[in-house]
């Protein structure tokens, strides 16, 4: 036999081959999946139910689960099952023939009533968790988290810690990982950040979201939390953790196309160390405090903002300049050239392109004169020009 003009045994060699070739993937593909482990506080591998819940809230919203789930599973084999089994034992073929049923007053009551009372069952736990989850009142810490692309900023309004902020994004290493595509992974891959949010244990923590750029949601599957951050609008949710330890999550609003390189890290101290955190905070936003008046120089003004494009600005436009696909290049760019610094001041601080490039008004003054002035006498750029904070002040207060 013959396929063509392949004979059969070449055919045959030909299919084990294929074969070979299948199962090696596979094993290969199943090596990568057991090299990673389970993340605790995030993912596990093969995960099919919810997180384990460290909040009672994500306590009572798995019980929820579960109940929903094992009611209607019972009301599906009831219902299909009745019906499967009136069409099997009625059917034509053993003789049956259809017939008029009288409709008696117990049959009309009987199928308006019971799914009246198995939706009201349905209904009461449910809102009671929907009631639990927005009561955000008697909050011991309030803070803000502001979504940005593809970062959260972090700012401490209430509460022990009051006064702190920071912005929490992705881990560089983990980017350069991301950017290679090969090699083994962590098991907190793409969950990883440079400053995680730190919280006490124990205490009622009220996280107040916003955004100012698009739509970001912010959400710990853990804590049983999951809260929208719209421009222009303030929203609110809460959380007590009831567990030491590092919890993840991710931006769960499609947010562009960095929206995978956003995630959420809390990290859950006791009392004393929280205590110890705010003081190292405190201490350290004192010492990074930059006057907008003072006047650089220009090689200190270029070191600072090498620091600042590595960590907010090389990812989109590299760090040769050369940008990559739509992101301009910064080597050799008019705008970023240009002696009249209006026009880069504004392209930081309001963004360009309907959010192509986002908006940076959470650096300080400082840190985007700085970054300006390193993108002006980097690469082929070597313009002896800088642009001091008192100009950055100027614009963003007119």
């Amino acid at each position: 036999m013959t396929l063509g003009n392949v004979p059969s045994s070449r055919l045959a060699a030909i299919q084990s081959g294929l074969l070979k070739a299948l199962m090696g993937l596979a094993g290969l593909t199943s090596g990568a999946a057991f090299a990673t482990g389970d993340l605790p506080g995030g993912p596990a591998v093969n995960q099919l139910n919810m997180h384990p819940p460290v909040t009672a809230i994500a306590v009572e919203q798995n019980w929820l689960h579960w109940f929903m789930l094992i009611l209607c599973t019972v009301i599906f084999v009831v219902v299909f099952g009745v019906m499967f089994y009136s069409i099997w034992k009625h059917r034509r073929s053993v003789g049956h023939q259809a017939q008029e049923l009288p409709e008696p007053i117990w049959v009309e009551l009987g199928w308006t009533i019971v799914p009246f009372l198995i939706v009201i069952g349905m209904a009461l736990p449910a809102t009671k968790v929907l009631v639990a989850q927005k009561d955000t009142t008697n909050a011991e810490v309030t803070i803000k988290a502001t979504g940005m692309q593809w970062q959260w900023g972090y700012d401490y309004i209430k509460g022990e810690g009051e006064g702190i902020g920071f912005i929490s994004r992705l881990d560089p290493s983990h980017r350069v990982m991301s950017n290679a595509g090969t090699g083994p992974k962590p098991d907190d891959y793409l969950l990883k950040v440079d400053n995680p949010l730190v919280v006490p244990v124990g205490q009622k923590i009220r996280v107040i979201t916003t955004a100012n750029d698009v739509i970001h949601s912010w959400m710990i599957p853990a804590f049983g939390v999951k809260q929208d951050a719209i421009p222009g609008f303030v929203r609110d949710t809460w959380f007590r953790a009831e567990k030491e330890g590092m919890y993840y999550g991710q931006c769960v609003e499609l947010c562009g196309k960095e929206h995978a390189y956003m995630p959420i890290n809390v990290k859950v101290v006791s009392a004393a160390e929280y205590t110890t955190w705010v003081n190292e905070q405190q201490k350290i936003m004192a010492a990074k405090a930059d006057d907008p008046s003072k006047v650089w120089e220009l090689t200190a003004l270029v070191e600072r903002g090498a620091t600042v494009y590595a960590a907010n600005c090389a990812a989109c436009h590299q760090a040769s300049g050369k940008g990559a696909g739509p992101i301009k290049a910064l080597d050799g760019s008019a705008i970023v050239l240009n002696n009249d610094h209006k026009e880069v001041i504004s392209s930081l601080l309001n963004g360009r392109g309907n959010g192509a490039m986002p908006a940076w008004k959470s650096l300080s003054d400082t840190e985007i004169a700085a970054v300006i002035t390193y993108t002006k006498n980097s690469w082929s750029n070597q313009s002896g020009d800088l642009v001091q904070p008192a100009a950055v002040q100027a614009a963003r207060n007119n």
